[in-house]
């Protein structure tokens, strides 16, 4: 079926335009892209977006689906209904599987679950190491013929350099990029949330900015030594955007990423000891939040992804030292993020390359774009319409969610994947 999305307000940083438009979908992709009224409505379902925001399909570059192993969490049906909800025509799925995807076999069963879904796109993130246990480098070409479009060992940082060094060396032969989880293990020892005065008030073992700080310095010298592609995952410190800010002016070839709750929250959303705010890396003070924030407006940080992490009350309604680390994002995300935009940090513009434009670029896959020829994968957004977060609400099967009864301003009203609608309110 043809689809025109009639008047909304186009916003498309790659093809520096921000009008409004009327969009022409045929056979899953833009064929036409014009001033409003010019482009004929017969035959076709029309879709009025005169108080709209119509944007290239939202990317999210960092869930976790947890199929296959952990599907009483999240299943990748599950989980890309919650993205289709949230505005999200596209996610990257890392690799904390179980078993690891670390060869093409689990690749090709999340690929063909995820075409069974029918919701959002998904993209597969091979591990870097077999098992993601950081000893030997797994199998990269066989991954990315069958589909994986980054490598990551997620949650488990590379402590080991030489095997960090040889990773961005194999990586750059196949032009993927590296995501890593910058975390020097031993700095965190046991912590569970960010080392300050509230986890000293709160009597709770503290995490340091400088066990991810340490780390970023150290793979952005490997990475000067090697030439490959970096992408760091959930900046949360001061001092990590300063040395990325650093080594983007000296020429590397670096991108960061941060999440909504790095912008949202501090570390005083631990007090009352909420599980759903424990997080890794964790929630830290206001001046990091005010830099994460300086970071996504000047453009050291390019990305913004959710790191959607489902878990259920059996791994969160525990003591908080004992609870798991995680949050789910998927459906609060946009709503967040606009924040940004009402509060004058962000434009429009650079939210969407943000949350669109940028994790395309950097993942190399489609999307990313409305220009004609591209793919149909399309986000309608009211920027103006108040709604309150209720996790028990959501398409996710978990509920642990720092955000609850929230009041937002701006979600995601309907959801084009490929031509099809796959979600609208």
């Amino acid at each position: 079926m043809s689809l025109l999305i009639q008047g909304g307000l186009v916003v498309d940083p790659a093809q520096a335009l921000a009008a409004a438009r009327d969009l022409l979908i045929e056979g899953g992709k833009i064929v036409a892209l014009s001033s409003p009224g010019t482009i004929s409505a017969e035959g076709r379902r029309v879709i009025p977006a005169h108080n709209l925001v119509v944007a290239p399909g939202l990317i999210d570059m960092h869930v976790h689906l947890r199929e296959p192993g952990e599907e009483y969490k999240e299943t990748i049906l599950s989980g890309t209904q919650a993205a289709a909800a949230g505005g999200f025509t596209a996610v990257a799925a890392m690799p904390n599987t179980r078993p690891v995807n670390d060869n093409s076999a689990v690749t090709r069963f999340i690929l063909e679950a995820a075409k069974v879904a029918g919701a959002a796109r998904v993209y597969p993130v091979g591990a870097i190491s077999m098992g993601s246990l950081g000893q030997t480098l797994s199998e990269y070409g066989d991954q990315k013929a069958a589909g994986v479009v980054a490598f990551s060992d997620d949650d488990h940082p590379v402590m080991n350099p030489m095997l960090m060094r040889r990773a961005l060396e194999y990586a750059r032969t196949f032009d993927v990029p590296l995501i890593a989880h910058e975390e020097d293990l031993d700095l965190r020892a046991n912590g569970v949330m960010h080392e300050g005065r509230v986890s000293l008030e709160l009597g709770l073992r503290g995490i340091p900015a400088a066990a991810e700080e340490s780390m970023i310095f150290r793979d952005l010298a490997l990475l000067q030594l090697t030439g490959g592609r970096l992408h760091i995952a959930h900046v949360s410190a001061f001092g990590s955007v300063a040395l990325i800010r650093t080594a983007k002016a000296a020429g590397l070839t670096v991108t960061a990423e941060t999440a909504p709750h790095y912008f949202s929250l501090t570390d005083e959303a631990v007090y009352g000891y909420d599980t759903n705010a424990k997080v890794n890396p964790p929630l830290r003070t206001a001046p990091d939040v005010a830099a994460i924030r300086e970071g996504l407006a000047d453009g050291t940080l390019d990305a913004i992804a959710c790191d959607h992490a489902p878990h259920t009350s059996l791994e969160k309604d525990l003591e908080f030292e004992a609870a798991a680390f995680g949050l789910i994002g998927l459906e609060t995300s946009l709503g967040l993020s606009l924040k940004l935009v009402h509060d004058g940090i962000l434009s429009l513009s650079q939210l969407v390359a943000a949350m669109s434009t940028n994790p395309a670029r950097i993942l190399g896959v489609p999307g990313g774009t409305l220009a004609v020829g591209s793919l149909a994968d399309v986000t309608l957004m009211d920027l103006n319409r108040e709604w309150t977060v209720d996790a028990n609400h959501f398409a996710s099967k978990s509920r642990n969610c720092p955000f609850n009864g929230w009041t937002l301003r701006g979600r995601a009203v309907m959801t084009i994947v490929g031509g099809k609608v796959v979600w609208e309110e």
